[in-house]
């Protein structure tokens, strides 16, 4: 088939290789975002998934809005059999829709229709989930509610942060959406209906959804940190100012603590929660660089009592 990839963030890019790389389709053009200020100069840079098909010499479309008139003109011109999406960070309206002749197929980091939105990788390590993964979807007008081409399932370990889940969905995911390709073209492949019962949803976690919560217990503590890492980041407050929490394990050893109370060691860091306490590993001062919490713990001199939140 013809296709025309839409997606803007690293996240994408494993996909598009996987289309590129595939002999049964042609990636004729890729849709992204417009190109957004970056760093300290804020300086415009492309998205990763542009500066990718650059590099592979293919057309880069980059419309303020998927509904602009230039836009959709070109892609008529192009005339793609089908637009697989990932992450494009748009909502498409039904006269971008209606262009490929067999639709707009998402790839979407969860099981649908469990946690339909912008962030089901955080959601699902957030609420404890064991099990995830990825499905491919026709798009409709409702929010990830199209019926499901096919899906795959990865563990989420106890030890995964959103960004690590979300790198491995990355690639098996990119599996699926080719062989979804492969399939829509030589009509094996059906689309299912989502079942109505299931549904949950994902919206995108803001800085307030990150906050910690020390009186919760310590498994929450827990999953709010790695859920929320690598963005936006958890967070707490300490003497006023916010401070935020990289890495963090469990300690059931340490019950002695009161929730965001605060103990420091030679070579730890313990704070408590409304069970047992945790160990942070790794912290960020406002205004600073990540370092080790023992390390910031003896830099700031921190007295008896003294609690985070």
């Amino acid at each position: 088939m013809k296709l025309v990839f839409a997606g803007t963030p690293e996240v994408a890019v494993p996909a598009l290789d996987a289309l590129i790389a595939s002999d049964r389709h042609e990636v004729a053009a890729v849709v992204t975002r417009p190109d957004a200020p970056a760093g300290r100069g804020r300086r415009l840079v492309a998205s990763p998934v542009a500066e990718r098909a650059e590099e592979a010499g293919i057309e880069v479309l980059k419309p303020q809005k998927p509904r602009d008139e230039e836009f959709l003109a070109r892609l008529r011109e192009i005339g793609p059999d089908c637009c697989p999406v990932v992450a494009y960070g748009a909502l498409l309206p039904k006269i971008a829709l209606d262009v490929p002749t067999r639709g707009w197929v998402n790839l979407h980091f969860s099981l649908l229709p469990a946690w339909r939105g912008a962030a089901p990788v955080q959601h699902a390590v957030m609420a404890g989930d064991e099990i995830t993964g990825a499905s491919t979807f026709l798009i409709e007008e409702g929010l990830d509610s199209g019926p499901v081409y096919g899906t795959v399932t990865e563990p989420v370990r106890s030890t995964d942060t959103s960004g690590d889940l979300l790198t491995r969905l990355a690639f098996a995911g990119s599996g699926l959406l080719v062989a979804t390709m492969d399939g829509i073209e030589d009509g094996t492949l059906k689309a299912v209906t989502q079942p109505a019962d299931g549904i949950s949803l994902a919206p995108k976690i803001t800085v307030e959804d990150a906050r910690i919560d020390w009186a919760a217990p310590a498994l929450r503590v827990d999953r709010v940190v790695r859920g929320c890492t690598p963005a936006p980041g958890a967070w707490t407050e300490f003497r006023g100012e916010r401070l935020k929490v990289r890495t963090a394990v469990l300690a059931p050893d340490r019950t002695d603590l009161a929730p965001g109370e605060l103990s420091v060691g030679k070579k730890n860091l313990h704070v408590g929660t409304g069970s047992h306490a945790v160990e942070l590993l790794w912290v960020q001062a406002q205004g600073k660089k990540p370092m080790a919490a023992a390390d910031w713990a003896r830099g700031v001199r921190i007295t008896t009592g003294e609690r985070l939140g």
